[in-house]
């Protein structure tokens, strides 16, 4: 894979009963388990209405820490991304002198001073508010934090674990839910030996006067007065009944906090009032004015989307077609990046006064699998820029959206990248404008300004929900080749959806005439 992109750990594909470890350098408790995709995380105003609910996994060095969170993931069952953080991917870097210390097992991993706590409050804290975050990377076998880090988005459940979990106040501020893991003393030290000899290559010897040196007497000072700031107390072993308690006071708090409004931004002349809180009459489409970039409509373009709406045009046509709109498109969109005044000599000698562009970075990001289809226009336009991927597809009862891939160049990973990078975000076209919602957000959370996003799309309907999309986003750019005027709802057969007892299936909208399932026809 090229080192321009990462595909976010986020979206592994894993099944529930299944957890994904990280690389062997890496503590084999940061973990990412995914079921179903993330369902919106903002309202039709784009902005974020809810944080990522956050546990906090406290208890003594081999208490079964680990053992709850994964347990608590197993019986959440159908869940949307969820993220196991651990602590000792927090221990701070050591110089020469502690890392000679720490290999003759004399330094003391198990002092609330040997963490970063502020960098893992910092990382927690965005993870929570729904951004981006690049946690740090620790190896065991070299006692050192590496210089690498590990990307993380998308979570709706985080658990963060650790012996110090519950001892810092600003950690604790983050937690939705405190649970301490109490276990004898004599079973900790078990397992704890057992795990070190297996894991991590120590000698028992060694494991033994880290222990009595170390663990014991930070345990007794630090770790076991943090459980009185828990919400709950969960045994070490045979701990079924409190994991179901906890699971169930997890899906209640999620379900408080689902958001549901495609419906609202399909058809909004219909499901959403005026400011006045008057009803109105549907609006003639021709009357609604559209914040947007049109292609020039000359003959050429007409001809093309003659060919592309037809149904008989084969693949082989369409795809050559569509490959030349895109083109048009983005050369169309490129006015929407700034440029500088630039004079260069010509083979004659003479001074010719132009232009150039004035973007530090610039990447694609395709919504999948219709937005596939702009990118060989899109690269043939703009030459070696990374070009990365979303995920996004409707739920299958009810109908709203769901993240559940991310692939993104370096350049929007990385935060300080991303405030001077300007992304083409490219799909099919905009009907309800859910995916797109969707996709605008995730670049934002990862801090890309919102005037440096340019959508570049061939469809728009004009009476779906570009109108509270440009609303919610009115700094972004929207470059499109044609304005649909309808979209009509309708049912889509076998799904039992909300408000429909009788099974018809969930409600959907259609954009008219349209051109189709544009990523069926131009992959098929």
């Amino acid at each position: 894979m090229p080192d321009d992109f990462v595909k976010s750990p986020s979206y592994l594909s894993v099944s529930p009963e299944v957890i994904q470890s990280t690389p062997a350098l890496q503590p084999k408790k940061n973990t990412v388990l995914v079921s179903h995709g993330r369902p919106p995380w903002y309202a039709e105003d784009g902005q974020r209405i809810a944080d990522a609910f956050v546990i906090g996994v406290a208890g003594g060095s081999a208490s079964g820490k680990t053992h709850v969170a994964r347990q608590i993931v197993r019986r959440l069952g159908s869940i949307p991304t969820v993220i196991i953080l651990s602590q000792d991917s927090f221990y701070k870097y050591h110089n020469e002198e502690e890392l000679k210390l720490a290999h003759a097992n004399m330094l003391d991993f198990d002092h609330p001073d040997a963490i970063d706590m502020p960098m893992f409050a910092s990382c927690l804290s965005d993870l929570k508010a729904c951004k981006q975050s690049n946690i740090p990377v620790y190896s065991f076998a070299e006692h050192q934090r590496l210089e690498e880090t590990k990307y993380l988005y998308g979570a709706t459940i985080i658990i963060a674990e650790g012996i110090m979990a519950l001892v810092d106040p600003a950690l604790r501020a983050l937690y939705d839910l405190k649970v301490f893991v109490q276990c004898d003393s004599d079973l900790m030290l078990a397992r704890r030996i057992k795990r070190d000899v297996k894991e991590r290559g120590r000698d028992v010897g060694g494991i033994l006067d880290q222990y009595l040196r170390y663990v014991k007497p930070s345990y007794d000072t630090f770790v076991r007065p943090s459980a009185s700031h828990a919400d709950i107390i969960v045994p070490g072993s045979n701990n079924d009944v409190a994991i179901d308690l906890i699971c169930t006071h997890i899906r209640q708090q999620l379900q408080e906090r689902s958001n549901k409004f495609r419906q609202k931004i399909a058809i909004p002349h219909k499901y959403l009032s005026s400011r006045s809180g008057a009803s109105t009459p549907d609006p003639r489409p021709e009357d609604l004015e559209l914040d947007i970039t049109l292609l020039p409509q000359t003959r050429q373009v007409q001809g093309i989307y003659s060919i592309l709406r037809d149904r008989t045009t084969s693949r082989q046509d369409f795809v050559f077609f569509t490959d030349r709109l895109s083109t048009l498109l983005v050369e169309h969109a490129l006015q929407h990046l700034p440029y500088a005044p630039k004079t260069v000599i010509t083979p004659i000698g003479m001074d010719a006064h132009g232009k150039k562009l004035d973007a530090h970075h610039i990447c694609g990001v395709a919504i999948l699998r219709s937005g596939g289809a702009l990118e060989r226009g899109f690269r043939r336009v703009i030459n070696d820029v990374p070009v990365g991927s979303l995920l996004i597809q409707s739920d299958s009862t009810s109908g709203e959206a769901l993240l559940l891939h991310s692939m993104l160049p370096t350049y929007v990973r990385q935060r300080h990248l991303a405030k001077d990078t300007y992304v083409f975000l490219l799909d099919a076209q905009i009907g309800t404008a859910a995916a797109a919602f969707m996709a605008i957000r995730v670049l934002l959370d990862h801090g890309v300004k919102e005037d440096h996003i340019i959508f570049v799309t061939f469809l728009v309907a004009r009476t779906g929900g570009v109108s509270v999309l440009k609303g919610a986003f009115p700094s972004v750019k929207i470059v499109c080749g044609a304005i649909d005027n309808e979209m009509q709802e309708g049912w889509l057969e076998g799904y039992k959806g909300e408000g429909n007892t009788e099974g018809k299936g969930r409600k959907v909208w259609v954009m008219k005439p349209g051109m189709g399932q544009i990523g069926d026809r131009y992959y098929l």
